[in-house]
């Protein structure tokens, strides 16, 4: 109470001057029509105003739950479609395969911790074991490449990331399918290395790098980065310097891919060795 009634003794002249400019305003509109048009037209305009304000606010707002379910609804066309262009030589079908022949499966899930100042980095996700996701699947950023999961909940799983010291990718030259192996040097988070590329190759500054499929777990194809700059080495291959497409700084959703005959290859791999 004594604090208002310092409020009102300190701000007494600036009151009493609000309260008369309110009953001049009230009065200028009241008795003439003109500028009683003029008031409602300004008053419309600034609740126009306000009313574009908060509907662009609440339009950002959304934009979260929007881009969740675009992501959605992408994977589930990328199912349909994996579907669809594996249902050829379907002679060589079990009857108990009701996916026809589908390899890959996808989902989305979005980053809730991720780190890339680190020699080592990972990122954690909001679906887990519940959700049917296993432990060496691909994560992608849209076509990009992100990482691949490392561990699993029941609700959560953690991802080691390509910028990761301890990452290892075989990927390839899409110009002319020669492969070598992809890791990060730990300096830059917007490049790795390839390494194991031959110097009698004809290698250019700009040329894509795409995943082999070599590894089982992500498909071929997959975008890596484009070629930023390439050294001669003292040994017979190139050390080339890629840069990412992914920006890790801004990772918020990803896919998850599993491949669905991962298991089956390695047995059959593992046999020979």
């Amino acid at each position: 109470m004594r604090n208002l009634l310092n409020f009102l003794l300190k701000y007494n002249s600036f009151i009493v001057f609000l309260i008369l400019e309110g009953i001049a305003l009230y009065w200028l509109t009241s008795g003439n029509s003109y500028h009683n048009s003029r008031m409602v037209k300004g008053m419309q305009g600034v609740t126009r105003g306000m009313e574009e304000r908060l509907s662009n606010v609440r339009s950002y707002l959304n934009l979260r739950e929007i881009n969740s379910k675009l992501a959605s609804e992408n994977n589930a066309l990328r199912n349909s479609i994996e579907r669809f262009t594996s249902q050829e030589n379907l002679k060589f079908i079990s009857v108990k395969d009701t996916l026809f022949r589908q390899q890959y499966q996808y989902t989305s899930a979005r980053v809730i911790n991720n780190s890339v100042n680190k020699q080592k980095n990972f990122f954690t996700l909001d679906k887990g074991r519940a959700q049917g996701i296993k432990i060496d699947m691909a994560v992608t950023n849209g076509k990009d490449v992100a990482g691949v999961i490392v561990g699993c909940t029941d609700n959560f799983s953690i991802a080691i990331s390509l910028l990761n010291l301890d990452f290892r990718l075989s990927a390839r030259l899409k110009s002319n399918g020669y492969f070598g192996s992809l890791s990060w040097d730990g300096r830059n988070y917007r490049h790795a290395v390839l390494n194991e590329i031959p110097q009698h190759i004809n290698v250019s500054i700009g040329d894509t790098i795409e995943t082999t499929g070599y590894s089982a777990i992500f498909p071929e194809g997959m975008l890596i980065g484009t070629v930023s700059d390439l050294k001669k080495s003292g040994s017979d291959f190139y050390k080339i310097t890629i840069e990412l497409f992914t920006d890790f700084k801004k990772l918020q959703y990803v896919n998850i891919i599993g491949n669905m005959k991962r298991t089956e290859q390695l047995e059959l791999e593992n046999q020979l060795q």
